[in-house]
């Protein structure tokens, strides 16, 4: 199993930037790629942005491009997201993900189910 730790929630403001950071330990060589996903309130858990560990080719929800850049470091075996011009939409909390199969036959790149382990995850709050 993969341990996945994230952190650098918090609040800002709108139009504001964050950084989120998630850390995995455990069996990281099965680790075949990884994607950060959110959920309000009340809403379902979605896909945010996903990474191809071993080519690095990612993958974004519409809604997320231009203003989210998902990236890895390898040797660290840390993930981030760089969070750009954020509004009160994208208040949620966000959690970290990895999957051990590079794709899942029939399933979307950022659905829940193609993901193997999951952390805690981190609040990210965005005022008016």
């Amino acid at each position: 199993r993969v341990q996945l730790v994230e952190s650098g929630g918090g609040s800002v403001q709108a139009g504001g930037s964050l950084r989120l950071t998630c850390t995995a330990s455990g069996d990281t060589s099965a680790i075949a790629a990884m994607a950060w996903f959110r959920q309000a309130p009340g809403k379902k858990r979605e896909g945010v942005a996903r990474i191809r560990k071993t080519t690095g080719v990612t993958t974004y929800a519409d809604s997320m491009k231009g203003r989210f850049t998902i990236s890895q470091d390898n040797v660290k075996n840390t993930l981030t997201l760089e969070m750009n011009s954020l509004t009160p939409e994208d208040a949620a909390t966000y959690y970290c993900a990895s999957s051990s199969r590079p794709v899942v036959s029939g399933m979307s790149l950022l659905a829940t189910a193609a993901y193997d382990d999951w952390g805690q995850g981190t609040q990210v709050t965005v005022s008016t």
